[in-house]
């Protein structure tokens, strides 16, 4: 036995019912869809989200909230996490450049500083934003704290 000489087992493969052709064929006439409504005619498409006529969920329930257009979505740096890129790599300024080349960050994001931790030494530090009590943490320390 190869290739060339596999069949399937006898009785697993049927042919294809062929509807409307004919009458006698048992199939004809609608064709086995049915007598008329959308689903019997012929380009029919449902749409997403149909549900037979009744009322859609998403027109069911209420409308709530706001989205606003002119947010500025930050991603949030702790100060012991710039204080662990400082250390590891031996620098005294931490900018936005030293956060994505350590994988903090990625291209186009904003950066806030946050006080979760604290920073042992003085830093120049570089970000889009800081927030009160990191601004304090890093002057304290004796570093800088430049808003982009």
């Amino acid at each position: 036995m190869d290739l060339s000489n596999l069949q399937p087992a006898p009785g697993s493969v049927k042919s294809k019912t062929r509807v409307g052709r004919g009458a006698g064929s048992g199939k004809g006439g609608t064709s086995t869809r049915g007598h008329k409504g959308a689903k019997s005619r012929s380009g029919y498409s449902r749409k997403i989200g149909f549900e037979g006529g009744q009322m859609p969920l998403q027109r069911r329930l209420p409308k709530f909230g706001f989205k606003n257009i002119n947010r500025v979505e930050y991603k949030a740096i702790n100060l012991d996490l710039i204080e662990a890129v400082a250390t590891a790599r031996n620098l005294e300024k931490v900018g936005l450049e030293e956060l994505r080349a350590a994988g903090y960050l990625r291209r186009n994001q904003l950066a806030k500083v946050l006080g979760n931790g604290a920073v042992t030494r003085a830093l120049t530090v570089e970000a889009n934003a800081f927030s009160a009590a990191a601004k304090a943490a890093i002057e304290a320390a004796g570093g800088q704290a430049n808003t982009l």
